[in-house]
């Protein structure tokens, strides 16, 4: 009985680490030329809303894609339908950061001003945007998206 109760408290020792070990984590895909991809691609999305190109648009869409805004929340079908309930002059991007929480998701955050109506009414002004971007089936696909209106 002893000789057992000290293998248990041996092998008990000896597995506590694979037991409460935490995985590691993928390492990060943080490059510069990831970074770059990310930047050029959320470019593209604005580019191709701001010239009503819902097809471009839709490419670089997850089909589970989702914004939210101060108005609602929008999946990838209402997100293109306002797209031709919107006027989008102007943009700039600004102070755009790229994280890599693993190495088939990142987050953007930047600075958006913008000069813009939608629906006949006039949402021109700096925001503070994101947007989540994942790696599906070797592609970067947009997730999600959102926008606050900067104080």
């Amino acid at each position: 009985m002893k000789k057992q109760f000290i293998l248990f408290c041996v092998t008990l020792i000896a597995a506590a680490p694979v037991c409460f070990a935490q995985a590691s984590p993928a390492k990060p895909a943080k490059s510069a030329s990831n970074e770059t991809a990310i930047t050029d691609l959320e470019k593209s999305a604005w580019e191709s809303y701001k010239n009503k190109q819902a097809d471009a648009f839709r490419k670089l869409m997850s089909k589970d894609y989702y914004g939210t805004y101060a108005e609602g929340i929008k999946n990838l079908d209402r997100e293109v339908a306002d797209m031709a309930k919107t006027d989008l002059r102007e943009y700039s991007l600004a102070d755009m950061k790229v994280v890599f929480p693993s190495a088939d998701v990142a987050v953007i955050t930047y600075k958006t001003t913008i000069q813009l109506t939608s629906e006949g009414k006039d949402m021109s002004g700096t925001y503070n945007s994101g947007s989540i971007w994942v790696k599906k089936g070797g592609k970067w696909l947009e997730v999600f998206h959102t926008e606050a209106k900067a104080q």
